[in-house]
């Protein structure tokens, strides 16, 4: 029993003590995440504390397949694959590979432009929040669209958690078995992981002639095979390159005298750059665009 002499507790008091303290851990804690808009065609997954939320992309980069001049094969393929993956046929994850701005994050971008009306969404996802994917999956589970979940520019350095994250959801986890959900990731490593000379002297020699990699490129290997698509982009001949300069100049409201003469100077810009890319003739093309309209 309480002792009779103790003072009596003021409870109004209390409570207003009470009151303060729960603000001051509110003023700490992360708001709540806003409700998703499933309005929108594009996302990116955000990440405040340890709350997560897809936060509408509100200006969309639109690229249109017309737009992506010599990589026909490689449009192709994605674009069957991306229809199956609509028409609810079995699709694979794609991993996009190769020189850099040669169209492969662009391409994943035309699907989006192509097929976002018949209920495609595209949910862009940095590598740093890769260990949230079956978050993610698990929110847009019970949705009617169909979501390709993006991660570009992917790589991973040795024992990075993320790497551990992405290999379970692509093969044998709950989230790989949801039938609304791919994955379609570019990077400019084919292995997605450093190699190292030293790896290979790892190899064993059988004695019917077979080589066997060791175990560190056996396991950085493990995570691309885990992708059933594999597209490999190369970098652009010189002709292919002028051909990409001219779309653009048209694009952009050129005539065909001045797409002529920009030529000696579009090599003159990809000379300076080291790269005949697609992203560095556009980048010219809007240069020229801009003086010579």
């Amino acid at each position: 029993m309480p002792n009779e002499s103790s003072p009596p507790v003021d409870l109004a008091s209390f409570l207003k003590r009470a009151e303060g303290v729960l603000a001051q851990l509110e003023a700490w804690l992360p708001p709540a995440p806003p409700p998703v808009d499933w309005n929108s065609h594009a996302f990116r997954w955000r990440k405040r504390g340890t709350r997560g939320w897809l936060e509408p992309v509100r200006h969309i980069a639109r690229i249109d397949m017309d737009d992506l001049q010599h990589i026909d094969r490689q449009k192709d393929v994605i674009n069957r694959n991306t229809v199956q993956f609509l028409e609810g046929k079995p699709a694979n994850n794609v991993l996009m590979t190769g020189a850099r701005g040669t169209g492969k994050s662009s391409l994943v971008k035309a699907m989006l432009a192509a097929h976002g009306d018949r209920g495609l969404r595209l949910i862009e996802v940095d590598k740093s929040d890769l260990g949230d994917l079956q978050e993610i999956v698990e929110t847009v589970a019970e949705r009617p669209e169909r979501f390709l979940i993006f991660a570009d520019d992917l790589s991973f350095e040795e024992g990075e958690a993320g790497y551990k994250a992405l290999k379970s959801v692509l093969d044998g986890s709950i989230a790989a078995s949801t039938q609304n959900v791919l994955i379609y990731a570019t990077s400019n490593r084919r292995h997605l992981m450093p190699e190292y000379m030293h790896e290979n002297l790892q190899a064993k020699h059988q004695s019917d002639g077979e080589i066997h990699p060791g175990e560190t490129v056996e396991e950085k290997i493990s995570l691309s095979e885990r992708f059933g698509l594999w597209l490999s982009f190369y970098p652009f001949k010189q002709d292919d390159y002028l051909d990409i300069v001219a779309h653009w100049l048209r694009e952009l409201g050129c005539s065909e005298e001045s797409i002529a003469r920009s030529r000696t100077e579009a090599l003159q810009w990809t000379l300076e750059r080291g790269s005949r890319s697609g992203r560095v003739a556009w980048q010219f093309a809007k240069d020229w665009a801009a003086r010579n309209d």
